[in-house]
């Protein structure tokens, strides 16, 4: 029961905490909408089973006990965040609402499927590559798992701490999403686009610089 206290603890304390998978959905919520944002959330979820999954055969003692190892993913962790928030800088595309204007302006058939779920898609696959390629991630799950939880704790109940991780990403990731795509907070984040465009921007691109000059 303390063992499982302790890594509920120490999940919600470190999901909550400010960083790069906030900043993304930030950015989906309000680019995109609700639907985006909430999708971002679940590739969240979805990524820390991938430091749950290597941890879980050992390969995560291995990441850290290897200095360069753990440097590459530092490196391709920072590298993607300074992309996005370059990215994000150089968009120049107006933010709408996208519900409003789907609705003045209805599609084909097809074209409107494909516009449906190209959008969740690619929010579901950034929320799951920053997450998945982020090394403070990384040091949770691993830390979690090796200081916290005991050496004889089985597979199941390893299993099931992995998947309350995931659980307690995806809801505060969901209400995060759900926050900055109300109908007044999005719009006040519309009229200011250029100015939130900069923050979430520059804020992806400082992050991405804090981890390479931690990575050197």
């Amino acid at each position: 029961m303390q063992e499982m206290l302790a890594v509920m603890t120490i999940t919600v304390l470190a999901v909550i905490s400010p960083g790069a998978d906030f900043a993304m959905v930030t950015r989906e919520s309000w680019r995109h909408g609700r639907r985006a944002g909430l999708w971002a959330a679940l590739g969240i979820a979805a990524g820390v089973q991938v430091h749950v999954a290597y941890t879980l055969v050992g390969v995560g003692l291995l990441i850290v006990q290897l200095p360069w190892l753990f440097t590459g993913i530092k490196w391709v962790g920072a590298a993607y965040l300074i992309y996005i928030g370059w990215r994000t800088l150089q968009d120049r595309s107006p933010v709408v609402d996208v519900t409003q204007e789907r609705a003045e302006l209805p599609l084909p058939a097809g074209t409107a499927r494909q516009s449906r779920w190209r959008e969740p898609m690619q929010a579901l696959r950034t929320g799951f590559l920053t997450n998945a390629l982020n090394p403070k991630c990384t040091l949770f799950v691993v830390s979690t798992f090796t200081q916290v939880v005991h050496p004889g704790t089985g597979w199941g109940l390893g299993l099931a701490y992995g998947a309350f991780m995931s659980f307690a990403h995806w809801a505060w990731f969901s209400l995060v999403a759900l926050g900055f795509s109300a109908g007044w907070m999005r719009a006040a984040m519309v009229r200011r686009q250029q100015l939130v465009r900069r923050t979430i921007g520059g804020a992806l691109m400082t992050l991405g610089g804090l981890l390479a000059m931690a990575s050197r």
